[in-house]
């Protein structure tokens, strides 16, 4: 026997939360379906244990960079007490949402989702019939094609390490790559970056990744640029890396693998197929609505719809358009200006809007500071050297096209810029604003 729904929702992230709250307040009957414990990726296996993390490793860096300068004694890492730590966060988690759900009258079902028409779901021996479909299933880890590459494990496993190996290497050059080596390198692992391109964090502005590769070396990462990993193998204590380099071959001795080489969306055992959901490439084929172009009960958000940045903000705010479309009709679509976006190294870079290599490309008129300023009082005070910022304003309106910052609280005061871009502020109204002094944010107006 079916059972009838209104909307029923593939995940139970960010997204899903918000989609199936607001559309079940509307009094539509919703369904929510998970394999995984309840959560998603950002609270269970992504952003908020990852940060936690980070926390313990950047307070033990403040405690180095201050020796000297009246601070006194020698921190550590307890890698077992700052799992805990995590967990005290996570482990709540699952049973929070689901009761959240259960007041709030949506029900919820454990295991894989699949389709087998489209508007009909198979979820273990049960089968749901659904108005509507919101994918919001996150994503998973690419598929690299490289020999042994069962023997790589996921961010979400290296979240979960009950210890800390003595030797890691990360297998990629983005977000993943850069947070987690500094936070293993800090808790005294000797860690090895493999990344095929010329730099790491493409997204981000290359003067400030140059910047931000001097904490690499000063915590003793071992950065391998325009490398690429061929095979994995099992060894009698641990792991080969093998890898070419300039038509150069070499080995690298692990004690664990990471796969950090980027993420699509989670859609392959949900049968598209049998749905009629067209998608090509992995991703699928969404219309200016969230909505798919083939089968109109169907919408997705966030990673699995991969309209916008991979970020929690970005699943939230698609929600809130697939709901305001569900509820009124296809009226709304995502709005992605001034999106900002954080690598938490430490310290942390940050971006939000236009490169200057993107502003040229569109032929904009504009005017630009790039500076590096570990003399500004803001480095000084935290014995961090590395602090810089790029900006970008346009020449007619005075708006701020783009900003990116490295150094302390780069992760804050981002904010302030995209707040800027997405509502029209211009560099003017940031200079003629009295920010709280001495704050980073107070260097705002000297930056634009």
């Amino acid at each position: 026997m079916l059972k009838q729904y209104d909307l029923v929702v593939i995940g139970t992230g960010t997204a899903a939360m918000v989609a199936a709250t607001r559309v079940r307040a509307a009094g539509w009957r919703v369904a929510v379906v998970d394999y995984r414990p309840f959560g998603g990726t950002c609270a269970l296996r992504g952003c908020d244990p990852k940060k936690m993390l980070v926390g313990g490793a950047r307070a033990a860096d403040h405690v180095r960079r201050m020796q000297g300068k009246g601070v006194a004694g020698d921190v550590k890492i307890d890698w077992s007490e700052l799992m805990a730590f995590k967990r005290g966060f996570t482990d709540p988690v699952p049973a929070k949402h689901e009761q959240r759900y259960r007041e709030k009258g949506i029900d919820t079902y454990h295991g894989r989702a699949r389709f087998t028409a489209p508007n009909t779901i198979e979820v273990g021996d049960e089968s749901l019939d659904a108005k509507h479909v919101l994918i919001a299933s996150g994503a998973e880890p690419i598929e690299l094609g490289i020999a042994g590459e069962e023997c790589l494990i996921t961010s979400e496993e290296f979240l979960a390490l009950p210890e800390l190996p003595k030797r890691i290497a990360l297998v990629g050059g983005g977000y993943i790559a850069a947070e987690f080596s500094h936070i293993a390198a800090r808790a005294g692992a000797h860690v090895t970056v493999f990344q095929r391109g010329p730099r790491l964090l493409n997204g981000f502005d290359p003067d400030l990744v140059g910047w931000l590769m001097d904490s690499f070396d000063t915590i003793g990462v071992d950065v391998r640029l325009q490398t690429t990993v061929t095979a994995i193998e099992k060894t009698g204590s641990g792991y080969r890396v093998q890898c070419t380099s300039h038509d150069q071959t070499s080995a690298v001795d692990a004690d664990l693998v990471v796969h950090a080489a980027g993420r699509a969306p989670a859609l392959e055992s949900l049968d598209l197929e049998a749905a009629g959901l067209a998608h090509e490439h992995g991703r699928l084929a969404l219309n200016e609505y969230l909505q798919s172009v083939s089968n109109p009960a169907v919408f997705a958000a966030g990673d699995a719809a991969q309209a916008g940045p991979p970020l929690t903000p970005v699943s939230s705010h698609d929600a809130k358009v697939v709901v305001a479309n569900l509820l009124h009709g296809n009226h709304r679509r995502p709005d992605y200006r001034g999106v900002p976006s954080v690598v938490f190294t430490i310290p942390p870079m940050a971006t939000v809007g236009l490169t200057e290599a993107k502003a040229r490309e569109r032929g904009l008129k504009f005017t630009m500071k790039s500076q590096r300023t570990s003399d500004w009082f803001t480095a000084r005070q935290a014995a961090e050297p590395v602090y810089g910022f790029s900006v970008l304003v346009e020449e007619d309106s005075d708006q701020i096209l783009g900003a990116h910052l490295v150094g302390p609280h780069a992760d804050e005061v981002i904010n302030l810029f995209a707040l800027a871009i997405r509502h029209g502020l211009t560099a003017a109204d940031l200079k003629s604003t009295m920010f709280a002094y001495p704050t980073s944010a107070s260097d705002v107006g000297a930056m634009v």
